[in-house]
C-alpha cells in the first residue's frame, strides 16, 4: 500500500505544475465562458449551413460540427500570417498567447512579437495536430487544377504542416529551449503534454508551452470521416447528436478548436512567484496493437494507459475521484473505455464526457479536456455528460448524466485520450497543495 504519492517525494525541479491555460472551443473562447457553458450543459454543436466553396452540404452524411464561434484572427494576428497559414495555426497561436498571458509570462496577447519575460533558452514548446492544414491542402489542390502549378502558393507547405504551429509560437514568444510537435491522432495533445512534462522532469527545460490545435471541419475532413461511418448523422438535432454512453449514439461529432497549457517545474514556478493552478502528477501511454480504428472490446489498452499514469504518479486507483473520459459517442469506443475504467476503478468512480458538448476536437481534444479537468479540480464541480437519456446496458458507471455535480473531496483526476492506430494516453492531475 502506497501511503504517500511518489510525486510528493520528488524534488521541486522534477515536479511539474500548470501555471497558465488558454482555449478556443465550440463552447467558448475564454476560460470563464467555457467553464460556465460546460457546467450548464450547453452544447456547442450546430448545423453547418454551407461551405465557402459552394460544395453542397446536403451531399454529406454528417452535416453538423462543433464549430468555433465569434473568433476573428484579425484581432490577434497580422494579415500576412492569416493569409499564409492554415486556420488551425491561427487557433494555436492565440491559445498559446492566452496561456502565457494567464501564466504572467507576457503582458498582452496581441502583437507580432511577444517575448516571454524569463530566459527563453530554458523554455520550450510542444504543440501538435492530428490532421494539420487539411483546408489549405484542399484549397491548394483546387488552385493547381484550375490555374496550374505556377499559381500554387509558396506557403502551401509551411502553411499546412503539423509542426508549424510550434514553430510560429516559438518565434513569436522567443521560446528557444525546444520546438517539437506530436501527431498521434486523437491522443496528439495528451502526448504533447506528457512529453513536455518529461522534458521538465528530466532537467532539459524549466518550462514548456504544450497543447494541440485542429480545424478539420472542411469538406474533405467531413467527407472522409463520413465515408468511414464514424460520424453522427443526427443532422436535424445537432445539440443532441453527441451522446456518449447512450444506447442511441451513432458516432462522434467533428469539432474544431485548440488548447494550450504552460507547464513549469515547481522550483521554477516558485522562484518567479507564479500562481499554480494544478499539478501534473502522472502520465501513461500504451498501444492496443489490434486494429487501425477500433479498440479491443475489453479496453485492455486503455486500462494499461491509465494504470501506467497511476504508476508514474505513485497513486492507488482509489485515490482518483474523477475521470474525464475520451467518450467520443462511438458504439465500440464508449463500451471499451467504460470497461477499462470499471476494471481499474470499480463501480463508484465519477466519469463524464465533455465531448457531449464540444464534439470531438481530434488532436486538440487532449489539451482542451486537460483544461476542463483542471477547472473541475479547481472548482470542485464536475461537468456533466449531456444527452445521456438511455444508457447503454454495457455502460454501467456514474457518468454524471445531464447535470453538473458539486464535490468536495476530489483531489486527483484523470483525463483520457485514445486515437486511431491504437495509441493511448492518460494524464493524472492533482490539486496543488
Amino acid at each position: 500500500m502506497i501511503k504517500k504519492p511518489i510525486h510528493h517525494s520528488r524534488p521541486d525541479n522534477q515536479r511539474v505544475v500548470i501555471t497558465g491555460m488558454g482555449a478556443i472551443t465550440p463552447v467558448g473562447n475564454d476560460l470563464d465562458t467555457i467553464w460556465q457553458n460546460l457546467i450548464n450543459g450547453k452544447s456547442g454543436i450546430t448545423k453547418i449551413d454551407s461551405f465557402s466553396d459552394k460544395i453542397d452540404i446536403g451531399e454529406f452524411r454528417s452535416q453538423i460540427a462543433g464549430l468555433v464561434k465569434d473568433f476573428d484572427a484579425r484581432e490577434f494576428l497580422n494579415p500576412k500570417e492569416i493569409r499564409r497559414f492554415d486556420e488551425f495555426m491561427h487557433y494555436a497561436q492565440v491559445v498559446a498567447a492566452q496561456a502565457l498571458y494567464h501564466a504572467g509570462l507576457i503582458d498582452d496577447i496581441k502583437g507580432d512579437s511577444l517575448p516571454i519575460n524569463v530566459d527563453g533558452k530554458r523554455f520550450g514548446v510542444v504543440m501538435g495536430s492530428g490532421i494539420g492544414g487539411i483546408g489549405t491542402i484542399e484549397n491548394s489542390r483546387d488552385t493547381l487544377k484550375a490555374f496550374g502549378a505556377k499559381k500554387v502558393s509558396p506557403f502551401i507547405i509551411p502553411g499546412a504542416i503539423v509542426n508549424m504551429p510550434a514553430g510560429l509560437i516559438a518565434i513569436r514568444h522567443a521560446l528557444k529551449g525546444a520546438n517539437l510537435a506530436t501527431s498521434t491522432a486523437c491522443t496528439t495533445s495528451t502526448h504533447a503534454i506528457g512529453l513536455g512534462a518529461r522534458l521538465i522532469a528530466y532537467g532539459d527545460l524549466d518550462a514548456v508551452l504544450v497543447g494541440g490545435s485542429e480545424k478539420a471541419s472542411t469538406p474533405l475532413g467531413l467527407a472522409g470521416f463520413g465515408a468511414m461511418h464514424a460520424l453522427s448523422t443526427r443532422n436535424d438535432e445537432p445539440t443532441k447528436a453527441s451522446r456518449p454512453f447512450d444506447k442511441d449514439r451513432d458516432g462522434f461529432v467533428l469539432g474544431d478548436g485548440a488548447g494550450a497549457l504552460v507547464l513549469e517545474s515547481l522550483a521554477f514556478a516558485k522562484a518567479r512567484g507564479a500562481t499554480i493552478l494544478a499539478e501534473l502528477v502522472g502520465f501513461g501511454m500504451s498501444d492496443d496493437a489490434s486494429h487501425i480504428t477500433a479498440p479491443p472490446d475489453n479496453g485492455e489498452g486503455a486500462k494499461r494507459a491509465m494504470q501506467n499514469a497511476l504508476n508514474d504518479a505513485g497513486l492507488n486507483a482509489d485515490m482518483i475521484g474523477y475521470v474525464n473520459a475520451h467518450g467520443t459517442s462511438t458504439p465500440a469506443g464508449d463500451v471499451a473505455e467504460s470497461r477499462a475504467i470499471q476494471a481499474l476503478f470499480g463501480d463508484d468512480i465519477l466519469v463524464s464526457s465533455t465531448k457531449s458538448m464540444t464534439g470531438h476536437l481530434l488532436g486538440a481534444a487532449g489539451a482542451v479536456e486537460a483544461i476542463f479537468t483542471i477547472l473541475a479540480l479547481q472548482h470542485q464541480h464536475l461537468p456533466p455528460t449531456i444527452n445521456l437519456d438511455n444508457p447503454d446496458e454495457r455502460c454501467t458507471l456514474d457518468y454524471i448524466a445531464h447535470t453538473a455535480r458539486s464535490v468536495n473531496n476530489v483531489n486527483y483526476a484523470i483525463s483520457n485520450s485514445f486515437g486511431f492506430g491504437g495509441t493511448n494516453g492518460s494524464l493524472v492531475f492533482g490539486r496543488f497543495a
